[in-house]
């Protein structure tokens, strides 16, 4: 097989000042790793390859060494254009301390920016991001001081305002899959998604550059299914056999995530959320689950609710459910293997779940709340002078018809008893998380009133709504007093009118 390679080789044919976009997920999903490493290992030795800049869409790695972390070296980045860093704390340290260039864009954006670049398309123009921190009105996706170059652009179309996120040269992908062949073709089949390992392939072969690629296994030619050819040997440069790759940081290759065998479940496969807090929140967040609807779970506290909608004869089996990372439907995995499911219905790429999402196919999502003010905006890319990062927070909460907003009334520090009877606030928490302003818009509420979203923000002691005057008290939980509870831990005065009491109900014990 002549496009057969060792990762040493693929190493020392990176050149100084290359753009390299790298595709994977959270968890070792999909992560080429063993290609990564390498590169690392020449740079640590001989200084090179450096002034990188590293493109990828989604959080890679393991908050050590793998992923974006083998990036993450003084000299060796010059930028990184990504959609998420909690994966690489080293990483996150680079740029809080302006050691390398940072734009955090959403990551639908830069799967779909990557596709216009493959097809030679004048960059993206999308309304995604409007409103944001993106928007080059809010700081253009820029993440410290030091990055001055405009990516975005504020156009307008047909009367309408518009982003373009500008295209740039890719000198090198490096993706995985499964098994190639010996011209090349690559399948993924059964690898836990597939992410944007073509649109990024594409990008790079279109741009002049090279296209790396590690799988599991070479096999004869003739034998892959073209079916399952998810990049074209066409597109295909070098590939590296690593006979110890392992589809999840769970280990070996489990055929139910992959989608080649099912497995008999039960509700108990589901876990049920045992934080007491945690628990309340998400069983006030299932009460807006509507049977057929479309919906989306996001990380964190929304995890929860399919264990408690399981449970409480919410209409979850006749839902759709979907997250970014293309599966659709199944047991949908959470914490470090989130974006992945046993007994999926279908596994596509993630830009076209990502496409589905920016046209409006979401009906209602739970998202995670970091920070929400008097405006309805809500932050979760940027907290505590950290860069998070949106992952696909923007695409997903900016597109639904409906947002259901879930997260801890304040942080650190806060002590909450749930009894039968009443929610009791031992001690308030250090950090306040309902603000005068949030420190970066992920998502706008000046936007969402333009576009007439439906948004709700569901706290353990209060639930509060988004009106056309602003963010209005629409319920408070048994045993909470607003004057002595709710409004002296809160940097604003919201909308109070005649709001409700939680249901009590939602209190009482649950069996696991």
């Amino acid at each position: 097989m002549n496009k057969l390679t060792t990762p040493d080789e693929i190493a020392a044919q990176i050149q100084d000042n290359a753009t390299i976009a790298i595709s994977g997920n959270g968890g070792g999903m999909v992560e080429a790793d063993h290609i990564l490493e390498a590169i690392e290992k020449r740079f640590l030795e001989t200084g090179h390859p450096c002034n990188l800049t590293l493109v990828h869409s989604l959080g890679i790695g393991d908050r050590g060494r793998r992923g974006s972390n083998r990036f993450a070296h003084a000299g060796m980045l010059k930028r990184v254009i990504a959609g998420h860093f909690t994966w690489s704390p080293t990483m996150q340290a680079l740029v809080k301390s302006e050691a390398i260039e940072a734009y955090c864009f959403p990551g639908g954006v830069i799967q779909a920016l990557l596709r216009e670049i493959g097809a030679g398309r004048p960059g993206l123009f999308t309304h995604v991001g409007l409103g944001s921190f993106v928007d080059p009105r809010n700081g253009g996706g820029k993440a410290n001081s030091i990055t001055r170059e405009d990516l975005v652009e504020l156009t307008e179309i047909d009367g309408e305002m518009k982003l373009r996120y500008r295209p740039f040269r890719v000198d090198y992908a490096i993706i995985r899959g499964t098994y190639a062949d010996p011209r090349g073709n690559i399948s993924l089949e059964e690898e836990a998604i597939d992410m944007d390992a073509y649109s990024m392939a594409l990008a790079a072969h279109n741009s002049g550059g090279k296209v790396f690629v590690q799988v599991r296994d070479i096999v004869r030619g003739g034998s892959l299914n073209p079916r399952h050819v998810k990049v074209p040997g066409i597109l295909v440069d070098k590939v590296v056999e690593f006979r110890g790759q392992e589809q999840t940081c769970l280990g070996g290759y489990d055929l139910t995530i992959s989608g080649q065998q099912k497995r008999q479940t039960s509700r108990d496969a589901i876990e049920l959320v045992q934080h007491p807090v945690r628990r309340l929140i998400a069983r006030r967040a299932a009460r807006e689950l509507s049977a057929g609807a479309s919906t989306n779970f996001g990380f964190g506290i929304p995890g929860g609710i399919p264990g408690i909608a399981l449970r409480e004869g919410v209409p979850f089996e006749t839902l759709w459910l979907s997250v970014e990372q293309g599966v659709h439907n199944g047991l949908m995995l959470d914490d470090a293997l989130f974006g992945c499911a046993r007994n999926a219905d279908a596994i596509v790429p993630s830009l076209d779940q990502f496409e589905f999402y920016s046209g409006g196919g979401i009906d209602v999502t739970f998202l995670g709340m970091g920070e929400m003010d008097q405006q309805g905006n809500v932050n979760v890319s940027h907290l505590n002078g950290n860069l998070i990062g949106p992952g696909g927070f923007v695409e997903i909460a900016q597109n639904a018809k409906k947002v259901v907003f879930c997260g801890t009334f304040d942080a650190k520090g806060s002590r909450v008893s749930v009894t039968p009877d009443a929610v009791i606030i031992d001690k308030a928490g250090e950090i306040p998380k309902l603000v005068g302003k949030v420190e970066k818009i992920t998502f706008s509420g000046d936007y969402a009133r333009q576009s007439g979203q439906e948004v709700l923000y569901i706290t353990e002691r209060a639930v509060f709504r988004l009106t056309s005057d602003g963010v209005e008290l629409a319920e408070i939980a048994p045993g909470i007093s607003i004057e002595r509870d709710i409004l002296p831990y809160m940097s604003f005065t919201p909308i109070i009118r005649s709001p409700q009491v939680m249901d009590i109900g939602l209190l009482a014990p649950m069996e696991n």
